[in-house]
């Protein structure tokens, strides 16, 4: 499946919910779904609730159906809670990590940047956007991107890190502490429908 490119805020509308990091609000203007009956009555199976949750969670972390269902598969096999389980593989990918840090604007943005090797893993240049990152693991913008535009202003505008995360903006670092637990993963999905879509 290839990767969405369409408006943003269409696909927020769809969900209900913010999922992009749009600065602005598009349920300001249009508080309804898109689409010519996006004003009618919503009629909502429990199949289409499921389905919906597992889009949501997809549109959030900004990743391929592909991608999605092998970190289920993954998370199934791991102990635990299948559903924690799959929200952790997702915030301990690399481009999110780099996201939540604040080294970039939005996760695309963080994706694009790792692919094009403006960071290291480890002291070592990695462009693996998907790998998925342990706890004591250090990222480091290389010396020679730290001037880029992108990674200027993110740094500039970071609001705040996740308690799982620390980040030295100075020294253009971040690390990784822990494994983050569910109430320390801010995404406004119900996991628990994502395992009953996927085992139905």
């Amino acid at each position: 499946m290839a990767r969405y490119t369409g408006p943003r805020g269409r696909r927020d509308r769809r969900a209900g919910v913010m999922l992009s990091s749009m600065r602005k609000n598009p349920f300001e203007r249009k508080p309804y779904p898109p689409g010519e009956h996006g004003r009618g009555r919503q009629r909502q199976t429990e199949y289409g609730m499921r389905l919906m949750e597992k889009q949501k969670a997809r549109w959030f972390y900004c990743v391929s159906e592909k991608q999605f269902a092998k970190a289920y598969d993954k998370a199934t096999r791991m102990t635990g809670v299948s559903g924690e389980n799959l929200l952790k593989l997702m915030e301990l990918r690399m481009d999110n990590v780099i996201f939540r840090l604040g080294f970039a604007t939005s996760r695309p943005q963080a994706r694009q940047l790792v692919v094009h090797g403006h960071f290291q893993l480890n002291g070592r240049k990695h462009d693996i956007p998907s790998a998925i990152l342990k706890p004591d693991d250090v990222i480091t913008v290389k010396e020679k991107s730290r001037s880029l535009e992108p990674i200027v202003n993110a740094v500039e505008n970071v609001v705040a890190v996740p308690p799982w995360l620390e980040a030295d903006h100075e020294n253009f670092t971040g690390r990784l502490l822990h494994t983050p637990a569910r109430d320390e993963i801010e995404i406004p999905v119900e996991e628990q429908l994502i395992i009953e879509f996927y085992s139905r």
